[in-house]
């Protein structure tokens, strides 16, 4: 099979493609015909400097959207010739850039049918970080008030759709050329973080949802009401944090996002009546992949970009 690979770590041209041995499925495993799969800045972080995976040579990729190839010992949720979607385990079971790729089954759902396999490879990781944010650890519900920052990017504008289907009162931060964009997707307010202070803007929400971290984590904790909550996807960096948080009387959780095959049952669910949907900023061809990395790290796009390998182009639905 095809797949992109890379032997050092480095900028984008470290990427190349490869023809490697194909995956046979072990036992609670399926293999997957890859139609798309998509890129997330864990991809380029990983490129570059090996973050949470330091073996080489790697080929990256946890979103996948495809068809079910054949089944290992054990697997009763998937037959060939199924149509499925998912993230591989993170961050150990990565691999989806490629023709071919093995994954647990149950990290795995039956794709919507009413949507192609594009769509699908974009939403498994953005999407399940967002609900596992806003469902799982804030039990966001309806009349919160929810903070996404950077709610035009691939976690937050997924997450400002899933705080809505929740029935919450969504604000969002992003530049003001995207406010319309972040608006169709039912935001409620915007604030144009180039220009105002969010904690002028807004007071007394319910759950943040910060993807940045640094300044604006720190700065989130005095937005939040008594008994509210910050989740934030990457490491806090000021170590008065937790006294702070204490003070105010709010929670701090750092999420890193897990393989889950209620989640993805979830998103397909939401996915199949239209409440969530993946903006696409971009696809590449896989044997393009280095390309679509480059695009992605100049850190200006609306939603994902996705990969597809040259053998899907035909049998997308």
């Amino acid at each position: 099979m095809r797949a992109i690979s890379q032997d050092v770590h480095g900028a984008p041209e470290v990427l190349e493609e490869t023809v490697l041995p194909r995956p046979e499925p072990g036992p609670n495993q399926i293999l997957v015909a890859v139609r798309a799969a998509g890129l997330n800045p864990t991809d380029w972080k990983h490129r570059a400097s090996g973050l949470f995976l330091n073996r080489l040579p790697l080929v990256l990729g946890w979103d996948v959207s495809g068809v079910v190839e054949a089944v290992g010992y054990g697997v009763t949720l998937f037959k060939p010739g199924d149509e499925i979607f998912g993230m591989l385990p993170y961050p150990h079971g990565v691999g989806s850039h490629a023709e071919y790729v093995t994954g647990p089954a149950r990290a795995f759902a039956h794709k919507p049918a009413g949507i192609d396999h594009v769509q699908a490879g974009a939403l498994p990781l953005a999407a399940l970080t967002a609900y596992q944010a806003l469902v799982d650890t804030a039990e966001v519900r309806t009349g919160q008030r929810v903070l996404i920052h950077a709610a035009a990017g691939g976690v937050g504008h997924l997450a400002v759709q899933i705080a809505k289907a929740r029935g919450a009162y969504v604000i969002g931060t992003a530049s003001a050329a995207k406010h319309d964009f972040v608006r169709s997707l039912g935001a409620d307010e915007m604030i144009d973080y180039r220009a105002v202070d969010f904690r002028d803007a807004v007071k007394d929400v319910d759950m943040v949802l910060d993807p940045l971290s640094g300044d604006t984590r720190t700065r989130s904790l005095d937005v939040l009401r008594a008994g509210g909550t910050l989740v934030s996807l990457l490491p806090g960096t000021d170590p008065d944090e937790a006294t702070k948080a204490a003070a105010l009387g709010v929670r701090v959780e750092t999420l890193l996002v897990e393989a889950d095959h209620a989640g993805m049952n979830a998103i397909a669910g939401l996915a199949e009546s239209g409440a969530l949907r993946a903006h696409i900023e971009a696809v590449f061809p896989l044997h393009e992949a280095a390309e679509a990395h480059t695009l992605g790290e100049r850190d200006r796009t609306t939603g994902k970009i996705v990969l597809t390998p040259a053998t899907a182009t035909q049998q997308s639905t």
